[in-house]
């Protein structure tokens, strides 16, 4: 078996990066071992660490590229259907394709200070809240509450209570500020 020509190998990388943003946001960073990466991207455990220094690594790049998704997402959506996909029992139940604020949020926060993928979730998260618009720090607090009632949400999933979260998280953003 011969080496990998050189866009083989990108191609490879680019296929372990999405499955990284994948699976981090639905199972955690914690709860995916890099034999399970690989698996997913179809590649063998073996060539890991001939295209990443270290997972660590890898998580900071997924964080960019799940960002980086999010981002092309937002460039084809109204803010008002955006509000009503993110706040919705599909996104609820699809974590692995959903938004990596909230997907990322707890592996992010766990992180050291000077983690990797501190500075591209930052900008990712930064830049959502810009998308959304508001004045001020208005932005900021309409991307806290979406991405809260997600997450609470997902915790109570299978409970009449989840789907309250998301509709009264829906009603209370859709109502105009006075």
């Amino acid at each position: 078996m011969g080496r990998a020509t050189q866009a083989q190998a990108q191609q490879n990388r680019q296929q372990v990066v999405a499955a990284a943003a994948r699976l981090f946001r639905e199972r955690g960073v914690q709860a995916v071992s890099v034999a399970e990466l690989m698996a997913a991207a179809g590649l063998t455990h073996g060539g890991f660490y001939k295209q990443f220094p270290s997972k660590e690594a890898l998580v900071a790049e997924a964080t960019g590229q799940a960002f980086t998704e999010l981002g092309a997402r937002l460039a084809a959506t109204e803010r008002d259907t955006l509000l009503d996909y993110y706040l919705s029992p599909g996104h609820r139940d699809d974590a692995g394709t959903g938004c990596p604020t909230a997907g990322l949020a707890a592996d992010v926060a766990r992180e050291p200070a000077d983690s990797p993928a501190r500075a591209p979730y930052a900008n990712g998260v930064e830049g959502f809240a810009r998308w959304l618009g508001d004045d001020g720090d208005e932005d900021l607090v309409t991307l806290s509450t979406m991405v809260g009632a997600l997450l609470l949400a997902r915790a109570t999933a299978g409970t009449e209570v989840s789907d309250r979260i998301l509709a009264a998280a829906r009603e209370s953003l859709a109502t105009p500020k006075a």
